[in-house]
């Protein structure tokens, strides 16, 4: 195989940067699979370890990336075979091993996802791990019982990949979504997608009553902090709350009378370490009854290998909405 191009970070003497450069496939961590890449995605963890923000990337020099959707070139395993169409997130892809942002990915068979009929490979990015996340939310809040005829499901972050997403698959299952958002230019955006109501952050009152008044059936929160907080004492009884982010802090201020006395729970979401049994069911419900009805909508630009490095600080600063491709090779 020839060189590729591949956008590999290093830490440099404490700085952590990235470039573009050519690789030979012994430079990938190892596995049974190879991929020729066709699309990868930009997610928050992504801008996170690329620019050092967060200790995302466990050792250096790492091809970044936790999403790729591409074409099998070889494998040492039988379940996979030359020119079948594959998937990747989760699992240490672009954490703990070389990711997709590169034109060959080499991983584990255990990592390799078959792409579901019905998803094209750019419409598998679109999703990626943003929107395999917000399926992940849906799925452990039906397992806890929600229903649309519960109440309003609010979600916060509602700009971002999960939240875009989050609120479409809602709406397309018939809940009525409430989005709260900083970003009084994009509630048309929000209403597109199938919000029924938008909430201006910074005109909640998070009130300081251990138990304030009940108003949501469940919550997908991308915040975390002071917004989770709120969303303890305001969930009704029996709702849920997917607990998906942290850009509004780690600490979480509540008391336990919220899940005592209403028995609210608090779901954590891992995506990188859902089993994948679960991961697979996961993916095949993305291409039937949980596929976004504005997947084009909710892709807010596509960028190249080359053209990363602008990405990043976009997303971390909050200014981009819904979600970024990475095209490589293409379908």
């Amino acid at each position: 195989m020839e060189r590729f191009k591949a956008f590999r970070v290093y830490n440099d003497n404490g700085k952590i940067q990235g470039r573009v450069e050519a690789l030979d496939l012994d430079a990938l961590s190892p596995g049974e699979v190879v991929i020729r890449s066709g699309y990868s995605s930009v997610n928050y963890k992504d801008a996170l370890g690329a620019t050092g923000a967060g200790k995302i990337l466990r050792h250096f020099p790492m091809v970044a990336g936790v999403d790729v959707a591409g074409v099998v070139v070889s494998s040492s395993d039988s379940r996979f075979k030359p020119g079948s169409a594959v998937l990747v997130t989760g699992c240490g892809f672009g954490e703990e091993h070389d990711g997709g942002y590169a034109e060959y990915a080499r991983v584990p068979a255990d990592w390799v996802v078959p792409l579901p009929k019905g998803l094209t490979l750019r419409e598998a990015m679109l999703l990626g791990t943003a929107g395999f996340t917000a399926a992940l939310c849906v799925h452990r809040m039906e397992i806890n019982g929600l229903k649309p005829e519960d109440g309003p499901v609010v979600v916060t972050g509602a700009t971002g990949g999960v939240g875009s997403v989050a609120i479409d698959i809602l709406s397309r299952l018939g809940y009525h979504v409430a989005a709260v958002t900083g970003k009084e230019s994009e509630h048309a955006y929000l209403k597109e997608l199938g919000a029924s109501e938008i909430l201006d952050r910074k005109k909640i009152d998070f009130g300081s009553r251990p138990l304030e008044k009940a108003i949501w059936g469940g919550a997908i929160d991308n915040v975390g902090g002071d917004i989770l907080a709120w969303l303890t004492r305001t969930v009704k009884p029996w709702g849920s709350i997917a607990s998906v982010g942290l850009p509004g802090g780690i600490e979480l201020r509540t008391t336990v009378m919220p899940f005592i006395l209403r028995g609210i729970s608090l779901l954590g979401i891992n995506s990188t370490g859902c089993p994948m049994p679960l991961r697979r069911k996961l993916w095949e419900r993305l291409a039937t009854d949980l596929h976004p009805r504005h997947l084009d909508r909710i892709v807010s630009q596509t960028v190249t290998l080359e053209e990363l490095p602008n990405v990043f600080d976009t997303i971390l600063n909050g200014r981009i909405r819904g979600r970024t491709l990475v095209k490589i090779h293409g379908d």
